[in-house]
């Protein structure tokens, strides 16, 4: 009786374990900036996504953390002012007005 109380214990701390391990984060539009992430908020990308502004082209690679020259032209969010955007290759993309780096390429 002992030894199946025992295993019966065994089993129930096993699946204890599992059961807490699984666990689900949820996001909202993360901005990944080197090594830390910021949340953007709502409003920011719902702005870029509605202006109409040309497209640039750009020779380098367009990625998170990427600086822009200044050659490409960025455009700053009146209510946001540590958020600025720009059209690159076809692709919406939000950066830092400061540093002009890439904080976000929008889908």
């Amino acid at each position: 009786m002992h030894k199946t109380l025992a295993a019966v214990s065994a089993a129930l701390i096993a699946l204890s374990g599992t059961v807490y391990a699984q666990t689900t984060i949820i996001t909202k539009d993360p901005a990944v900036t080197g090594s830390t992430t910021m949340e953007l908020p709502g409003e920011v990308r719902t702005y870029v996504m509605e202006q109409t502004v040309p497209s640039v082209t750009y020779d380098g690679t367009l990625a998170v953390g990427t600086a822009l020259p200044d050659t490409v032209e960025i455009h700053t969010i009146q209510d946001h002012p540590d958020y600025a955007y720009t059209v690159v290759n076809e692709q919406r993309v939000i950066v830092n007005p400061q540093t002009r780096m890439v904080i976000q390429v929008l889908e």
